[in-house]
């Protein structure tokens, strides 16, 4: 098992806080493994076994209590008066009501709280309407390349870090993906996890009418990924003479698809502004295995996928992302943690004058001091006027946390 440090070290301060511990992510990216590790953590410094409460939702000896009372109930019966109480729930969004439990026992015992969830607007929409400013939220990504590398590392695989990297952009980063050696069996379990989150996570939680188009939506914004998208342009694509698919649907469907992590849409920011923009997003699949499987991949394409790779990568290193707008064009990324911001440019090679340029030249009318990235395949540093070029393998190998 790989230690999730990227996100147990932010998790770590608080431990024994009175926060709502809020853990989402695409389902089966780990964040089961999270909690474990957590309480494991929790023992190693003394805790007892009888303060240590967990229940999860996708075990069938808790689908008794599926209802806010009947959890409400098992919890009391498991509290240790005199004692603190670590509770961790995991996929709570199976459970109807599940915020007035949370906020009463927040409210009334002495309680430590870990939630997970595969809906990104159910921990932080609903819960907030109880619970406002009593949360901290943690996103978790399927593997990111280090953690691929170490777990690979650990099992006795002594291959190449570039013919790991390979192997990671064809496949991606969900666990029980790494763990299989076999392609045939990589691409069963895949197809498994996709069909599992797009009918619980999708097409049940949200009653959708049409599947079909809802798996054509899907197609396109995967096949997509690192693009700009609007629900306009969606539903034109995906109208013909025999189903016309209206832009309000699409945009339903987007948020579906955003609420179970599937995909991220992400804002343009004006850098001279220091403004949002609230048109023309962006969207990136969570995990290179989904566009490998729903798209077939041409050479030209290795520049989205790179794009895709560093936003992924960003995220899980508790950035903040958005497309940067400037006067003369797009800045990839604004990567913002901790009242420090960077920005970054991702390409696959720099094998031409006009490609350096282009990428170099993006960072040309901002202003400030922040540093500036430009990640690339090359193996020669190409740095400049205080822009850092390095080689991508190397940055997503970099302990920053």
């Amino acid at each position: 098992m790989i230690i999730r440090e990227i996100y147990l070290e932010r998790i770590r301060p608080f431990y024994d806080s009175e926060l709502i511990k809020v853990i989402s992510g695409v389902r089966r990216c780990g964040k089961s493994t999270v909690l474990v590790q957590i309480i494991s953590e929790l023992k190693a410094r003394g805790v007892e076994d009888d303060q240590i409460l967990y229940i999860n939702f996708e075990d069938f000896q808790f689908q008794e209590i599926t209802e806010a009372t009947a959890l409400y109930t098992y919890i009391q019966q498991h509290l240790k008066p005199g004692k603190k109480t670590y509770l961790f729930i995991d996929e709570i969004q199976n459970v109807d009501r599940f915020e007035l439990v949370i906020n009463s026992f927040r409210a009334t015992t002495d309680v430590s709280i870990f939630i997970t969830g595969s809906n990104s607007k159910l921990l932080s929409g609903e819960l907030a309407t109880h619970l406002t400013g009593r949360t901290v939220n943690f996103k978790i990504m399927p593997f990111t390349f280090r953690e691929y590398h170490d777990f690979l590392r650990s099992r006795g695989n002594q291959r190449q870090r570039s013919e790991l990297f390979e192997e990671y952009l064809e496949w991606g980063g969900f666990p029980l993906v790494a763990q299989e050696e076999d392609p045939r069996v990589k691409h069963v379990i895949l197809s498994s996890h996709y069909d599992s989150i797009v009918l619980k996570d999708i097409i049940m939680r949200n009653r959708v009418a049409s599947p079909h188009t809802l798996e054509r939506v899907l197609d396109y914004v995967i096949a997509n990924s690192s693009t700009t998208i609007s629900g306009n342009a969606i539903a034109k694509s995906l109208s013909d003479h025999v189903q016309r698919v209206s832009a309000p649907t699409i945009y339903d469907y987007l948020r579906y698809i955003s609420e179970a992590c599937v995909c991220d849409l992400v804002p343009r920011y004006d850098i001279r502004g220091k403004a949002q923009l609230s048109f023309l997003e962006k969207v990136y699949v969570c995990d290179l295995g989904f566009f490998t499987m729903r798209k077939n991949r041409v050479k030209d394409e290795l520049g989205y996928l790179f794009e895709t790779l560093c936003y992924n990568e960003l995220i899980a290193r508790g950035y903040a992302v958005y497309v940067g707008k400037t006067q003369r064009g797009e800045v990839d990324f604004i990567a913002e943690r901790g009242g420090k911001r960077s920005y970054y440019q991702v390409c696959y090679l720099m094998n031409s004058r006009e490609t350096v340029e282009r990428e170099f030249g993006a960072f040309a009318s901002i202003a400030d001091n922040y540093p500036r990235y430009v990640l690339s395949m090359d193996p020669v540093n190409l740095s400049r006027d205080g822009i850092l070029h390095l080689n991508i393998i190397d940055w997503l190998l970099t302990d920053d946390r």
